[in-house]
């Protein structure tokens, strides 16, 4: 049962990764509009390179050693993980705003500005809670490190 588990989840991530490629290929499109562009040039750089990641482990996911539970949460969260933080970078470029959350290299990006409380809290809250991405990859380490099927 398992081995189908992670065959199905497997062309999922794939499936999402190529999604994201499309979104970072049109999302470049509409730098030069967003509130603030240099945010959204991270928002364009960040949609690819979580392509890459959830094409690369997509391609890695067969040859887990994980249960159903450990592969369903693996998958799931590292897809949550990763549409988190893109949502939380692209509400803030759209916006113009998320002075309290998002900073590239210790600077503020241009344009960037304090936001309405709601603002500046969503981005927070959805920006912080990709962080489960990392009980995703404990369970890919975990996954790795097991006993050949």
């Amino acid at each position: 049962m398992t081995p189908t588990i992670l065959s199905r989840q497997s062309r999922r991530l794939l499936q999402i990764g190529a999604a994201l490629l499309l979104y970072s290929s049109l999302e470049g499109f509409a730098i030069p509009y967003l509130q603030s562009p240099r945010l959204g040039l991270s928002v364009h750089t960040l949609s690819a390179y979580e392509a890459v990641l959830l094409m690369v482990l997509g391609l890695v996911w067969p040859r887990l050693t994980l249960g159903p539970i450990g592969a369903r949460l693996g998958c799931w969260v590292l897809v949550y993980s990763a549409l988190s933080i893109l949502a939380a970078y692209t509400l803030a470029a759209a916006w113009g705003v998320g002075i309290e959350t998002i900073k590239l290299a210790g600077e503020l990006p241009d344009g960037l500005t304090q936001g309405t409380p709601f603002q500046e809290t969503a981005i927070k809250a959805i920006g912080y809670s990709s962080a489960m991405g990392v009980l995703a990859f404990a369970l890919i380490l975990n996954g790795l490190i097991g006993a050949p099927r």
